[in-house]
């Protein structure tokens, strides 16, 4: 490759592993997390040489960047081209409730008037699924990124009965979001329809267009005995694996802590090209957590 060509060649084009060093470039995080204020976030990314961010909630607010005005949206952009940072990834909370007609796995602890309440709440978000969608689809656009996330609904008690409705919902709005150019990735979650690997793959059949995808979220399926790496990992249809998340425990010392440097590899590997998004998710101390966790990503790179 000419010089010229290799400067105008994208960032996720770059080898995931070289040598003996992980490409520090593929990483990113999620602002809500590394940061109280979107000013403390930029500050984390420039910190730790980050080019690229995850946007979900606004940092230290109460509203998704989903739900922000688009004139918001477009100031909040500027300020992300402006600290020299792109968005790999929306975080959406699509789907993320109670699929009509059939009944959620419920915790014990709720009660009646609790069970009706959420269930209103799905029957509402149901009805408008497509509006958040073309919302959801607007500030992808605005932000940059052509990669948005999209859960399987709440898990249900008859959850195989459920998986062709949810699989119909799902390649209808991946059709939606492909005439955009935008790809719907599924993020397997414990409390919903997909919460491992193996269901996610099973998904992934039975929606087969090329604008759906899966978000990998390392630790989201070891409440159902999954093993994350390498079993689970052996599972997911790489050519369909659009971006990937580190949980703090994940990478932190603990029982949960993952081989990263073998998951790497297998990445690279498999020819995967998208971003690996730090997910704190530890909520004594998160930020404290998130700068933890970075520098020990880091500590990786640096062998």
């Amino acid at each position: 490759m000419k010089r010229r060509q290799l400067l105008a060649a994208p960032l996720a084009a770059l080898p995931l592993w070289a040598g003996n060093r992980i490409d520090r470039s593929r990483f990113s995080a999620l602002t809500d997390e590394i940061g109280a204020s979107e000013q403390e976030a930029f500050d984390f990314a420039k910190q730790y040489g980050l080019r690229w961010i995850e946007v979900r909630g606004v940092p230290g607010g109460r509203r998704d960047y989903v739900d922000l005005p688009a004139a918001e949206l477009h100031a909040f952009a500027k300020k992300v081209r402006d600290h020299g940072l792109k968005v790999s990834y929306l975080d959406a909370p699509l789907l993320k409730f109670a699929l009509p007609g059939f009944e959620p796995v419920e915790r014990a602890k709720d009660t009646a008037g609790q069970r009706a309440k959420r269930a209103a709440e799905g029957d509402r978000r149901f009805t408008r699924r497509m509006d958040d969608l073309r919302l959801a689809l607007d500030a992808a656009e605005i932000l940059g990124t052509r990669k948005v996330r999209v859960f399987a609904f709440q898990r249900v008690r008859e959850r195989e009965k459920a998986m062709p409705r949810v699989a119909e919902i799902l390649a209808g709005m991946a059709e939606t979001a492909g005439r955009r150019g935008i790809h719907l990735l599924l993020e397997n979650e414990g409390s919903c329809n997909v919460a491992t690997c193996a269901e996610a793959a099973e998904l992934l059949k039975m929606v087969p267009s090329k604008w759906f995808g899966f978000n990998w979220d390392c630790l989201n399926g070891v409440g159902y005995k999954e093993n994350p790496f390498p079993e689970a990992y052996s599972i997911i249809p790489k050519d369909r694996l659009g971006n990937v998340h580190i949980k703090g425990r994940s990478v932190l010392p603990g029982p949960y802590r993952m081989d990263w440097t073998a998951v790497f590899k297998a990445l690279e590997r498999d020819g995967y090209k998208g971003e690996i998004g730090l997910e704190t998710h530890i909520w004594d101390n998160m930020i404290e957590k998130s700068h933890a966790s970075m520098r020990e990503m880091i500590r990786l790179v640096e062998g």
